[in-house]
C-alpha cells in the first residue's frame, strides 16, 4: 500500500507515518518544514525508522501549490492520503486570518480536488484531521464550577461528553477555517462519494510533540517544566479538556481505515473521553510536580478568545463503527511523554537554527536524505 502523509514530519503526521512505514507499506511525507521540530522528525524518520528500506519518500512542498498536491496525492498509485497540513494555532488565526484560511481551507481543497481527480483504479480513501473548535465556546452547555474543575451541569453530558450531534458553532478565525475544511470533506463523501473520514480532535500529546504556547499545551507545559523555561496559565486553570496520547490516535486511524467502507463519509470526535479528562492546571499540575520533582510557579494571564471552560468528547461512535477505545491512561501516558522530553531536552534548549538533528549512521544514509529532500526543490 502506498500512503501519502500531508504534515507527515509534524508531530501526527510523523507518527503516523511511522507506523505505515513499520508495517512495510511505502509512504510519501508532504511537508513545508515550517514548524520547530520537523526537520528533526524527517531525519528521524529517514535513518531510524525507513533505516534505508527505501520505502519512505519525502517531498517538501505547500498544501496551498495544488498541482504540486495534485501531483502527489494524485499519483495512480496512491491507496490512502492522511491531510495533516494546517496552520494549528488559534492566537496566529487571529494575527492572520488570510494565511489561516488559505493553508486550512485552501489547502484541504486543493487535497480534496487531488483525490477527486486520482490518476488511480480506485480512488485513494481521506482522512482528515478536524477540531473541537468547530463546536465553538459552548455557550449554550450550562457548566457548574468545582474548587478544581468546570463541569456540564446536565450529568448525562458531563458522564460522556460531547457527540457529533452537537450544533456547529465556528469561532475564531481558526475555528472558521477548520470548520469549513471539516464540512468539505463530509460533503465530498456525499456529492462525489470520496471516501473520506474526519476526525475532530481534542487535545493530543505524545512523542515527537515540540509544543508551545499556542499549540500542543501538554507537551509545552511538560516541556517548560523539564527545562525551567517560564509558563503562563490563561485563565483559572480549571478548564477541562479530554487527552488522548498519539499511539491510541494512530491506532484510530489505521482501525478507521482498514474498515473504510463503514467509515466513509462519517465524522468522529476523537478524544480521551470522560475517563481521560482533567483540568488543565488545577488537576494537572501535581502530575507534572511529581514528575519534575518540584513545585512550579506559573505566570497567570487573562482568558484567551474562544476558551472552552470545558470539552470532553463522547467517542462512543468510534467504538460503535470500528471497535476504538483509548488504552493509554494520563499517567502511563505522561510518564511516556516526560521520558521521551527528559532524553531529548536538547531539542528544546537549541534555538530552532541550532536544533541538533539525529546522528545519521552512514553516508549511505545521509546521502539518501539530501536526495530526498532535493526531490522538489
Amino acid at each position: 500500500m502506498h500512503v501519502v502523509v500531508t504534515g507527515g514530519a509534524g508531530f501526527i503526521g510523523s507518527n503516523v507515518a511511522a507506523a505505515y512505514l513499520r508495517d512495510g507499506h511505502r509512504v510519501t511525507v508532504f511537508d513545508v518544514l515550517r514548524r520547530r521540530g520537523t526537520e528533526w522528525n524527517l531525519r528521524w524518520l529517514t535513518d531510524e525508522v525507513d533505516a534505508g528500506q527505501g520505502r519512505l519518500t519525502f517531498v517538501r512542498g505547500d498544501v496551498r501549490d495544488a498541482k504540486l498536491v495534485a501531483s502527489v496525492a494524485g499519483a495512480p498509485d496512491v491507496d490512502l492520503v492522511f491531510h495533516f497540513a494546517a496552520q494549528p494555532a488559534v492566537t496566529t488565526s487571529l494575527v492572520d486570518p488570510r494565511e489561516d484560511l488559505d493553508i486550512n481551507l485552501g489547502g484541504t481543497f486543493n487535497v480534496l480536488e487531488a483525490v477527486r481527480g486520482s490518476r488511480a483504479k480506485r480512488q485513494p480513501s481521506m482522512f482528515f484531521t478536524s477540531t473541537n473548535k468547530v463546536y465553538g465556546s459552548l455557550d449554550h452547555r450550562q457548566v457548574v464550577e468545582t474548587d478544581a474543575r468546570y463541569r456540564f451541569s446536565a450529568p448525562e453530558l458531563d458522564a460522556r461528553g460531547v457527540d457529533e450531534s452537537e450544533p456547529l458553532d465556528f469561532h475564531s478565525p481558526y475555528g472558521c477555517s477548520k470548520g469549513a475544511a471539516d464540512q468539505y470533506v463530509r460533503d465530498y463523501a456525499r456529492i462525489y462519494g470520496l471516501r473520506t473520514v474526519v476526525f475532530r480532535m481534542s487535545c493530543i500529546y505524545g512523542t515527537r510533540q515540540f509544543g508551545n504556547e499556542d499549540q500542543g499545551w501538554l507537551a509545552h507545559f511538560l516541556i517548560a517544566a523539564a527545562t525551567g523555561q517560564p509558563l503562563t496559565i490563561y485563565g483559572n486553570g480549571k478548564q477541562v479538556r479530554d487527552i488522548l496520547f498519539v499511539d491510541d490516535l494512530v491506532r484510530a486511524f489505521q482501525t478507521a481505515a482498514e474498515r473504510i467502507d463503514s467509515t466513509a463519509g462519517r465524522v468522529y470526535n476523537m478524544g480521551g473521553g470522560p475517563a481521560n479528562s482533567l483540568s488543565i492546571w488545577r488537576e494537572l499540575r501535581p502530575m507534572i510536580e511529581d514528575l519534575a520533582g518540584r513545585s512550579l510557579r506559573p505566570s497567570l494571564g487573562e482568558w484567551r478568545p474562544g476558551d472552552q471552560p470545558i470539552y470532553v468528547s463522547d467517542t462512543s461512535a468510534a467504538g460503535r463503527d470500528f471497535g476504538w477505545s483509548p488504552r493509554v491512561g494520563i499517567s502511563e501516558g505522561l510518564g511516556l511523554l516526560w521520558s521521551w522530553v527528559q532524553e531529548h531536552r536538547e531539542l528544546f534548549t537549541a534555538s530552532p537554527a541550532s536544533m541538533p538533528l539525529p546522528v545519521r549512521p552512514t553516508l549511505g544514509r545521509e546521502r539518501k536524505m539530501e536526495t530526498l529532500v532535493g526531490k522538489v526543490a
